[in-house]
């Protein structure tokens, strides 16, 4: 590992402090004001997710809301059969009789809590074998993965019987696990969803300084030459992609626990390209650069919606585009180019030839 490994693990565990000890003082242990961050943190899971195709692999999935749903409706369809008696009352409304199977195993919290992550994985991975076996790479990924999003979203709305339709899935239950009823506004659930968050981060910071994570941006700057030295790229794109999708499910999970519904919105075009927006905010290249993204994204859409009622979706715009402008890195690439020039203040600081570090590095067996 190298010193870079080193300065993302220092962040790190400034990050974990600041979210495990800073903000809970800073809010007085308010219940409302911490509910509202675990909402942030949430979130912040799924930009860190994207950011980790998109920022190692270079494959922007325009569809990770999809995935971050599929893990919303299996915790909201756990809690809704254990707020309900015997048959969910929506249900009822539709002419529905009888629970319908699919419904059954998530009676189960262990199989609820596999299948909000296997499920998006799996779905995942069917989509990538699809594109990344036929060698579809650029844009293409992006439309690909946002007609899913958008056919996906038609289904569950279309499925009311069975989802909810455009309503939703609400009047849900409170989780109840070994001797704790999680309660979304204590002070316990807000460190459950912050120890989440910190170990997905972990996971990510890991990967993307291991070998994998080195063969992946080398798939990103050049897919045919890291498949001359033999790298199976069409495995290693399915890998990430799977990993993406299932840190978006357990996104979702968390997000329906905070929220107490679900909803098909959460798979709307508008929601995943938000996320989008985070991870570029934050800055790709990072996954804790695009949680914290998502962090401040939100924050400020919320500070924003307070003070200007009818105003604060143009100002966001604004905002963002400035971003794009002037900071196309995002966050991270605003702290990275200062700590150049700090550490050398007379050297004239080119472009980096990202195409032949990462290949070379798998030329000589290095890690980055």
């Amino acid at each position: 590992m190298t010193s870079k490994f080193h300065y993302d693990l220092i962040a790190l565990v400034i990050f974990a402090i600041v979210i495990a000890f800073g903000v809970p003082a800073l809010m007085n242990y308010d219940g409302f004001e911490l509910n509202t961050f675990a909402r942030y943190l949430a979130l912040a899971i799924a930009s860190m997710a994207l950011a980790l195709s998109w920022g190692t692999a270079g494959l922007l999935n325009l569809g990770q809301a999809a995935t971050f749903g599929m893990g919303s409706y299996a915790m909201a369809m756990h809690l809704k059969l254990r707020a309900s008696d015997g048959l969910p009352d929506f249900m009822g409304w539709n002419n529905v009789s009888e629970l319908p199977l699919i419904w059954v195993p998530f009676e189960s919290l262990a199989f609820t809590l596999l299948a909000g992550l296997l499920i998006p994985a799996f779905i995942g991975g069917l989509t990538a074998v699809f594109m990344f076996r036929a060698r579809i790479a650029g844009v293409f990924v992006a439309i690909i993965t946002l007609a899913f999003l958008v056919a996906f979203q038609l289904l569950v709305i279309n499925q009311q019987g069975m989802t909810g339709g455009q309503n939703g899935l609400t009047g849900l239950a409170q989780l109840s696990l070994p001797g704790w009823t999680v309660d979304p506004y204590s002070t316990g659930f807000y460190y459950l969803v912050a120890g989440c968050l910190t170990v997905a981060l972990a996971i990510g910071v890991y990967l993307t300084h291991s070998k994998f994570g080195l063969i992946l941006r080398a798939i990103r700057e050049d897919a045919d030459r890291t498949r001359f030295f033999g790298y199976n790229v069409a495995t290693y794109q399915t890998a990430i992609f799977c990993l993406s999708a299932a840190l978006a499910g357990w996104a979702g999970m968390l997000y329906t626990m905070v929220l107490e519904f679900a909803s098909p919105t959460y798979m709307g075009v508008s929601f995943s390209l938000a996320i989008v927006i985070w991870c570029a905010v934050g800055g790709r290249e990072s996954v804790i650069a695009a949680a914290l993204g998502a962090i401040i994204v939100n924050m400020l859409e919320g500070r924003l919606s307070d003070v200007f009622v009818e105003g604060w979706h143009l100002m966001l715009g604004v905002i963002f585009v400035l971003v794009v402008m002037f900071m196309p890195r995002g966050i991270y690439g605003v702290i990275t180019e200062t700590a150049k020039r700090l550490h050398h203040p007379k050297r004239r600081h080119r472009k980096t030839d990202l195409q032949s570090s990462s290949t070379k590095q798998l030329e000589t067996g290095q890690e980055s």
